[in-house]
């Protein structure tokens, strides 16, 4: 074993200035429920709010922390992976997920969008994701940190969504119009403050984009995002990248060689939300 000994620079949950020092979310977890992590010499277990100014001292295997080639792993099998994608890396390309698990990708998260996507190793079980993500027989269950007070109580949203290939962007209208697709989402309110609020997102069609410009429609840009959010509220929130993660994964509807991963559930909670809160 291993000793990490800091000084908190500030106040915040014990599980963030964990992930800052590069471990996992699911070694973060083990962590705590290990009391391997002491906060001022006492031994903890939850994921306590540390004042600036407390001594830490972290009890830790070297596999725990996070290096680039060192992605999370959630599962895996002789057919699939379910990894956790770290922010600013791609899917696919040379130095993407794909590449350095040396699986192929069958869904996509965008570059600076953290959590879980599933990896095929081999093209028979490439062949039965794509088809069950063509049906949308997969749940996926996102967590975003959003602009404003919201209320959603797990309603459907729908709005028409038309992609604009030559800014790689998207818009979202109220009524259809040309070359547009109608989008439906769910949203769940998850915690709110009058400044932001953490929301759950379902995606009941999966368009390009479709969670950060649906959310920057209703009035609530993801906290970070450069691209549909406002410039002036990811200075005061002091974020670079769009605070969203995909949390939840259920397969369902796999037929096949892959019929024994019908009913299994993944999650990995994100660094901004405290994952020891069960919803």
């Amino acid at each position: 074993m291993k000793k990490l000994e800091f000084i908190s620079d500030k106040n915040e949950k014990i599980s963030n200035l964990l992930l800052e020092k590069g471990f996992s979310y699911n070694s973060v977890s083990r962590l705590l429920r290990n009391k391997d992590v002491r906060v001022d010499g006492v031994k903890i277990s939850s994921n306590i709010n540390v004042c600036e100014g407390c001594s830490i001292i972290v009890f830790y295997d070297e596999s725990m922390i996070k290096t680039e080639q060192n992605i999370d792993i959630v599962y895996q099998d002789d057919n699939i992976i379910v990894a956790g994608k770290p922010q600013g890396i791609e899917v696919e390309g040379e130095s993407g997920v794909a590449k350095k698990l040396n699986a192929y990708a069958v869904h996509r998260l965008d570059r600076n969008t953290t959590g879980l996507m599933v990896l095929s190793k081999n093209l028979q079980a490439k062949s039965e994701l794509d088809k069950a993500f063509k049906n949308r027989t997969l749940t996926k269950k996102y967590i975003a940190e959003v602009v404003g007070s919201t209320d959603f109580k797990g309603e459907k949203y729908k709005a028409y969504l038309l992609k604009d290939a030559n800014k790689s962007q998207v818009k979202i209208y109220n009524k259809k119009v040309a070359g547009s697709s109608e989008i439906t989402t769910i949203f769940k309110t998850l915690k709110s403050s009058p400044t932001s609020s953490v929301v759950e997102c379902t995606l009941v069609s999966g368009k390009t984009h479709q969670l950060r410009a649906h959310l920057a429609f209703l009035g609530h840009p993801i906290i970070g995002d450069g691209k549909y959010g406002r410039n002036e509220d990811n200075k005061k929130f002091k974020k670079k990248y769009q605070q969203l993660h995909c949390y939840y994964l259920k397969f369902d509807g796999l037929d096949g060689t892959l019929n024994y991963l019908n009913g299994k559930e993944f999650v990995l909670m994100p660094s901004f939300y405290n994952f020891n809160k069960d919803f």
